[in-house]
């Protein structure tokens, strides 16, 4: 009997690949999008013993499963095997930041927001406030 296969996909794998899908969501990676996951993923607590390196394998699997007709239910399905339930609200805060960052949130992104408050089965109440704390984080003088 084999072992079974470890996961594919760290848990930080899963944040990274859902900042990068939310960023790609519209079809145009904006500079103030890439800055926010850099920064995110340079800084942040969770990322602490990340391999950096690790970016951009991750943004080659969102931009191979987007080109494929079921591949946003294929990311999900990855990311709901491999990303702890008490990290769900940390990568819709992640989420909510990198679409905020522009300064401009259109459709294909509030779209793919609200798809992943319902794949990850996030309460409504809690993924308003941290909505709200991303607005407000992104708000310009």
């Amino acid at each position: 009997m084999s072992e079974p296969e470890p996961h594919p996909l760290t848990p930080q794998d899963c944040l990274v690949a859902i900042m990068i899908a939310v960023s790609a969501s519209d079809e145009n990676l904006r500079t103030a999008e890439l800055v926010k996951i850099d920064g995110a993923v340079n800084n942040l607590p969770v990322f602490a013993d990340y391999d950096i390196e690790r970016v951009k394998a991750m943004s080659s699997l969102v931009f191979e499963l987007f080109e494929q007709e079921e591949g946003l239910d294929a990311l999900f399905g990855l990311i709901r095997d491999n990303l702890p339930e008490r990290l769900f609200e940390t990568a819709y805060a992640l989420a909510c930041d990198v679409a905020a960052a522009d300064g401009t949130l259109r459709t294909p992104e509030l779209r793919l927001l609200e798809e992943i408050r319902y794949e990850l089965n996030l309460d409504r109440l809690h993924a308003a406030a941290i909505e709200r704390g991303a607005r407000a984080r992104h708000m310009s003088a």
